[in-house]
């Protein structure tokens, strides 16, 4: 359903691209100023929902919980990780974060309206990895660090510009889904998984659950 979705957004800037030509070569260009304009119009608004379609298709389909990754970490020095980032795809990523605990956060577009009783399922993308200090005093006098895990390639932001609408969009809302902050410890490994009421990070080794446990 989340495919057709996108196929259908192409489709409609297909369209967009014959209407916009067919206006543009049916008559003088310079005799024709609002009929070129018109046409020109049509071309761009087909570029725009292009754009639309494949960031859209950036997301991944949240119809059940599943596994988005594992986290791991290896101490460089005090309160300084080497943090490893390995997706549901194997693909590695590895950041530096500064703090005391550690955060995942993702992106979520929530269908509503027809788009929701079709069967469209929510879709997310993941987007930072931070790192956070216990101590007020330390967020503002430490080093701080926030790394961006994934983001919009196209040049439109479909999440961002659904947020700022503050989510009055009749068919779409734009959520954050964050695992809740977590210690970070040497040697630690963590299972990161998402199902529609957010990420939820579960230990994998002993490492994991003693920081866990001197935690709490």
């Amino acid at each position: 359903m989340y495919i057709a979705l996108a196929l259908f957004t192409i489709l409609l800037a297909l369209l967009l691209v014959f209407w916009g030509g067919r206006v543009l070569l049916s008559g003088r260009w310079l005799a024709g100023f609002i009929r070129g304009l018109v046409g020109l119009s049509f071309l761009v608004l087909a570029l725009g929902t292009v754009l639309v379609a494949a960031d859209v298709f950036s997301y991944r389909n949240l119809a059940r919980e599943h596994s988005v990754g594992t986290v791991s970490f290896r101490k460089v020095a005090k309160r300084q990780f080497e943090v490893k980032f390995s997706d549901a795809d194997g693909i590695a990523q590895t950041f530096e974060l500064h703090g005391d605990q550690w955060q995942l956060d993702a992106r979520v577009l929530k269908w509503q309206g027809p788009l929701a009783r079709w069967g469209l399922q929510p879709a997310y993308r993941l987007d930072r990895l931070s790192g956070r200090y216990l101590t007020l005093r330390d967020e503002r006098t430490q080093v701080r660090s926030v790394h961006q895990i994934s983001g919009s390639n196209y040049g439109i932001d479909v999440w961002h510009f659904v947020r700022n609408l503050g989510n009055r969009l009749p068919f779409v809302d734009a959520v954050y889904g964050s695992a809740t902050f977590l210690p970070m410890e040497d040697g630690a490994v963590f299972d990161v998984r998402i199902s529609h009421s957010g990420l939820l990070a579960r230990p994998l080794n002993q490492r994991a659950v003693s920081a866990l446990d001197h935690w709490q």
